[in-house]
């Protein structure tokens, strides 16, 4: 078998974000990029990738210079065989090498590196949970990821909708969180007040802000600390990247500060090396990585290993299609222990009906796929609909 294509969609749900200050659910990201790996045999691997999608583009179809770490993802797959797949991350690790180690470069590695787990297990008909040796759970429960209201009223109607969906753990995040603690402290308890003892909460901070005219933060590790410490008497079970990606140390004086409370982050982590820094020197405890940021399932696997190694926890970030969802699940089944899938609550229609049989959840609960490769499969009607380039 070869790899005789490797193309990138851009689709465009045509809506933006809200402004923070809006009651409402997040529409979801304006642009989704997908990925598709084609073979000489008629079998294609898919995934979507969460950077920005036309940059995306233009690192799989850049023309080529002939000089190694320049090039582009199309030229360093084109031809390969696709079961190779630890040698072709290794490949297109090199092949962008000099602009692609971070950021855009890295995602649409790991786009490809999802694409290509896809394809092996169409090629031997099995999922791939069990291409990664393991499957310890045939379902994983699922959190509501949403982002923060801006009035404590309506912080409980959101807990409220969410409770009638099923969801059992919510996870608030970013929107009109991060600039006042006060108010800060007023949304959780909304939130805590309308969903009971017996639902999990977690906080998702985001380190920069939501607005365009305003995209800072500035909140010092002393009032990060203080926050902690208010949240806790809130049963929050996680507080979430709250800190820059690369603020190691800031992050190690946050797990000294919290008694009960998990500090989680790594969902704008790429290589197995950053996730490393954050486990050792950071002592978080949650690590996060996004498959379709991280370096695929290839540095997933290796990501959710070291957490098993340090009895900490493993909690992909998944904040996209039914694609990434479930190469989430497939990584779930792989740990041994595992918390939770993400699930993003985003009104998008785009991002729960890429796929032609979408997943569903049941009673919080979402099934790990049991169909060959990623178990899902990207329905050509969606994509000629969005499609934009």
């Amino acid at each position: 078998m070869k790899i005789t294509e490797v193309e990138a969609y851009v689709l465009d749900t045509g809506r933006d974000y809200p402004d923070p200050g809006q009651a409402v659910e997040a529409h979801g990201v304006r642009f989704v990029c997908l990925l598709r790996i084609a073979t000489d045999e008629g079998i294609e691997g898919w995934s979507d990738v969460e950077t920005q999608p036309h940059v995306g583009r233009a690192i799989v179809e850049a023309p080529s210079g002939g000089q190694v770490g320049f090039e582009s993802l199309r030229a360093a797959l084109v031809g390969e065989d696709p079961l190779q797949r630890e040698r072709l991350w290794q490949k297109m690790y090199r092949y962008l090498g000099y602009y692609g180690r971070q950021g855009a470069g890295m995602q649409m590695i790991s786009g490809a590196d999802i694409a290509l787990w896809d394809i092996a297990g169409k090629a031997f008909g099995v999922p791939i949970w069990r291409l990664l040796g393991a499957k310890y759970r045939s379902r994983v429960r699922a959190y509501a990821s949403t982002l923060f209201r801006p009035t404590p009223d309506a912080m409980k109607q959101a807990v409220e909708r969410y409770l009638r969906q099923g969801f059992t753990a919510i996870k608030f995040g970013w929107g009109a969180f991060g600039y006042d603690e006060a108010r800060d402290v007023a949304l959780v308890r909304a939130a805590r007040e309308a969903a009971g003892p017996g639902v999990t909460l977690m906080v998702d901070a985001g380190w920069y802000g939501a607005a365009g005219d305003d995209p800072f933060k500035a909140r010092s590790l002393k009032q990060w600390a203080r926050l902690i410490e208010a949240l806790e008497g809130l049963d929050v079970f996680w507080l979430e990247d709250c800190l820059h990606p690369e603020n190691v140390a800031g992050y190690a004086r946050l797990a000294e500060s919290a008694r009960k409370l998990r500090i989680a982050a790594g969902e704008q982590a790429a290589g197995f090396s950053e996730f490393e820094r954050l486990a050792r020197e950071g002592r978080v405890d949650v690590l996060q990585p996004d498959l379709s940021r991280c370096g695929g399932l290839t540095v997933g696997r290796q990501v959710a290993e070291l957490a098993m190694r340090m009895q900490i926890e493993c909690v992909p970030h998944a904040w996209l299609t039914d694609l990434l969802s479930a190469a989430s699940l497939h990584l779930n089944a792989y740990l041994m222990h595992s918390l939770y899938l993400e699930y993003n609550t985003a009104s998008a229609s785009l991002l729960r009906s890429l796929c032609r049989q979408p997943l569903t959840m049941t009673d919080g609960w979402i099934d790990v796929p049991d169909s060959p490769g990623l178990g899902v499969e990207v329905d050509p009607a969606m994509i000629e609909r969005y499609r934009v380039a």
